[in-house]
């Protein structure tokens, strides 16, 4: 009895998953006619499927991926010759695909802390308090109308109910008119001078916009808290990273030898595709 178990355990362990002695991308774990598939082939699969596949079972996912590459790789070995379009499509994404990669690299060596440190010191470190408003305004058409509105504030009418009643600004008038907070350079010049000359507690305007007339009045006002670097660290980076992708792609345009022997074709030719069928 011993024995047989013995041979019965041994069993069990033979049969049971390969485990990983070593393996790595290069692994081969299948071959089409010759053509080797492998493991990094699968992880870069996986890694490419939607979330709702990525929670399957271990062994049903790499069985799936497996079956998937395998009959992907007899089917792109059956098609032969591909046409122009498929060519230059397949050429477009390669391509693509590589420049992104040559883009992650770029911003990956930028976008370092110190660099976000640097960044966040140039804007804030020696900048002067900045003044944020609290304002609400009413928007009319014409300016008549705006002086007609001023009148009646002037008589006592309640600047909010007007607001909700008159102003073609429908976001802010269902809430009487409020804006909010905002500092400078959110709003159009003409409204934010206004805002900035405004006395607080009193009516100021008609202000004209782009977009009709404004009475404004400003509640209240402060002075602005200085960001922490955690609070603009994503708009930084994105700054860093555009700046960075802008001087690595001139660099490169500059020091590659370039031809445009397209430019003198008829723009037209791009709607043209029946050269490519």
């Amino acid at each position: 009895m011993l024995k047989r178990a013995g041979i019965l355990g041994l069993a069990v362990v033979l049969a049971g998953p390969v485990l990983a002695e070593g393996e790595t991308a290069a692994t081969v774990v299948a071959t089409v006619n010759g053509t080797e598939i492998t493991l990094g082939h699968m992880i870069a699969l996986r890694e490419s499927l939607p979330p709702q596949y990525q929670t399957l079972p271990d062994d049903v996912l790499f069985r799936g991926i497996l079956d998937q590459l395998i009959q992907q790789e007899t089917l792109k070995q059956a098609t032969g010759d591909l046409s122009v379009r498929h060519s230059v499509t397949l050429e477009n994404e390669q391509r693509g695909y590589i420049s992104g990669v040559a883009i992650e690299r770029v911003v990956a060596e930028a976008v370092t802390d110190e660099a976000l440190q640097a960044a966040y010191d140039a804007r804030f470190k020696d900048a002067a308090p900045q003044t944020e408003y609290n304002a609400a305004h009413i928007l009319v058409e014409t300016e008549e109308e705006a002086e007609k509105l001023k009148s009646d504030l002037a008589g006592g009418a309640d600047f909010a109910e007007l607001a909700k009643a008159h102003s073609t600004d429908t976001g802010s008038g269902a809430a009487g008119g409020d804006l909010g907070w905002f500092g400078l350079g959110v709003m159009v010049k003409p409204f934010e001078d206004a805002v900035v000359g405004a006395t607080v507690g009193e009516v100021t305007g008609p202000i004209a916009t782009d977009f009709g007339f404004h009475l404004i009045l400003v509640k209240e006002t402060r002075v602005a808290e200085q960001p922490t670097l955690d609070m603009v660290r994503d708009e930084l980076a994105a700054e860093i990273e555009n700046a960075a992708i802008t001087a690595k792609i001139e660099e490169l345009t500059q020091g590659a030898t370039i031809t445009r022997e397209g430019e003198g074709l008829d723009p037209e030719l791009l709607k043209n595709s029946s050269l490519i069928d």
